[in-house]
């Protein structure tokens, strides 16, 4: 019989104490403190923003000198600083230009608009129990395809995918198109989730067309804690 969900545990209750809009910033903070992921000054682009916590901590890292966007179809009704802005919309449907264009300082002319220094993703399908880890592959190589037109050579890379039998197949594809790519299972999330998060740093620029994925290949082993995984 599966176990309750606990939703008060006690990465919710250190949100309310302090001040996160969900106890998800946790998961970043400890990609954060693994891997280094974003730095000061960093332009940082949220897939799926809403409730706002991942901006939070991404605005908390890349500090007053960086520059935070979100985009989500809900509304973020937080104000969470001059260095934050949020977009509401779809961001597979949404131009790369317009992105870019509102990291950009005013006044900036479009030729002249930079890239992102990371793109995040904590998109995940509403779950039904049943193929949902396809669903959230799916996501994730929308993710890898919209890349090319946000994300700058060398940048990096974290969105979460449910464990599953695509989970290696979209490992394999995303160390395709970046130096170092693995996956990685914070504490924070919960004991009965599938849920993981495949990290890459140092983009190639490239896309995951212009790879291919060997046949039959088997599924991973979920990754081990505390530490990387393959």
């Amino acid at each position: 019989m599966a176990q309750p969900r606990k939703l008060h545990d006690k990465y919710f209750l250190m949100a309310k104490a302090e001040g996160y809009l969900a106890r998800s910033a946790y998961k970043l903070k400890e990609i954060q403190e693994r891997g280094k992921i974003i730095w000061p000054g960093d332009r940082v682009l949220d897939l799926g923003c809403a409730p706002g916590s991942w901006m939070q901590v991404a605005c908390e890292i890349a500090g007053p000198r960086g520059r935070i966007i979100g985009i989500d179809l809900q509304e973020v009704r937080a104000d969470l600083g001059p260095n934050v802005r949020t977009i509401v919309g779809d961001a597979f449907k949404t131009e790369p230009a317009v992105l870019l264009a509102a990291a950009a300082k005013e006044g900036v002319p479009p030729e002249k608009h930079k890239m992102f220094d990371v793109v995040l993703s904590d998109m995940a399908p509403n779950t039904s129990g049943h193929g949902d880890d396809l669903v959230s592959s799916r996501l994730c190589r929308r993710v890898l395809e919209l890349l090319p037109g946000v994300l700058k050579p060398g940048g990096h890379l974290a969105m979460k995918i449910f464990e599953g039998a695509e989970h290696p197949v979209v490992l394999h594809e995303t160390k395709a198109v970046f130096r170092d790519a693995r996956s990685f299972k914070p504490h924070a999330c919960r004991d009965v989730s599938r849920e993981t998060y495949i990290v890459a740093y140092g983009y190639s620029g490239a896309t995951t067309r212009e790879s291919k994925v060997p046949k039959g290949l088997a599924p991973a082993k979920p990754a081990p804690r505390p530490g990387w995984g393959a």
